[in-house]
């Protein structure tokens, strides 16, 4: 079996989707997998702000579309890329195991309380301007060795990194830099980060769910509940994180909030989430 795996060019999306075609040779007694490297709409314009631009989907859409035109049988993406929204035709076959979900506050050597940090991230701001409410911030864009590289130089004191794509780049420390991860009190992740996606056709999602991690996609998939409620992107504020028994919860008009959850709540998790966001103020 020849299965052909659409990817972005960056060096962590190269990682990761070898990481699935290993999975898929293990679990496929052998098949063979090819790369499909594809540049996307978001890696070409990096001038672009990410916020102003719509940033979901600027990293998808491409591979996306290869799927649909039958170029390739899986696209792979970071889960926290992905608009809550397949587009038709296309679904979530299911996740790799989860790397560690944080974010690392990435400071330079000396610094302890950064003036300067560099993100395009909304989400990422709010949350570190309550932890460093005199800081002003500026934007940055490129791979993780440029974002590093940036920070070495002194564009800023400090950016933020997520820590699965340090850990599957096999980055553990920077020349001039120090790495701190931030609890789930301090930062709240993006929807399924740490989680890589198989995305594929819906006629193949039955063929490829049972070859990911079920566990990860029942937490992830909650996630994605309320990515979806929310109407959830690049230019709001907002990151969802689901444990086996607690969802940490960040939105521009809510702060930060953890909320413990039944097997109850993973049984229904649509009329769960519904609840939850009725009961923090929101009309869903």
């Amino acid at each position: 079996m020849k299965l052909i795996l659409a990817t972005r060019k960056s060096p962590l999306a190269l990682t990761q989707t070898e990481m699935v075609a290993a999975r898929f040779r293990e679990k496929l007694m052998g098949a063979e997998c090819e790369l499909l490297k594809i540049v996307t709409t978001g890696d070409r314009k990096l001038e672009w702000s990410l916020a102003e631009k719509g940033g979901k989907g600027l990293f998808t859409a491409e591979l996306e579309e290869a799927l649909l035109r039958g170029e390739a049988d899986v696209a792979v993406h970071s889960c926290k890329d992905l608009p809550g929204q397949n587009p038709a035709g296309l679904a979530v076959a299911g996740y790799l195991p989860r790397e560690d979900t944080r974010d690392v506050l990435v400071l330079r050597q000396n610094v302890s309380e950064p003036a300067t940090i560099a993100s395009a991230s909304p989400r990422r701001r709010l949350q570190l301007a309550r932890l460093f409410p005199a800081a002003q911030f500026s934007e940055i864009r490129g791979n993780v060795d440029t974002r590093l590289r940036k920070i070495a130089e002194g564009q800023a004191d400090a950016t933020v990194l997520a820590a699965a794509g340090l850990n599957r780049l096999g980055i553990k420390e920077w020349p001039g830099l120090t790495f701190r991860p931030l609890s789930f009190e301090e930062s709240v992740p993006a929807v399924g980060q740490g989680a890589i996606a198989v995305q594929c056709r819906d006629a193949d999602a039955v063929k490829f769910a049972p070859l990911l991690d079920a566990n990860v996609a029942k937490a992830v998939n909650f996630e994605r509940i309320f990515q979806n409620l929310l109407g959830g992107g690049c230019q709001i504020a907002f990151g969802a994180h689901v444990t086996n028994d607690r969802l940490y919860f960040f939105h521009e008009n809510t702060g930060i909030h953890a909320l413990r959850l039944t097997e109850k709540d993973f049984d229904e998790p649509q009329r769960s989430a519904m609840r939850i966001l009725q009961e923090l103020g929101f009309k869903v």
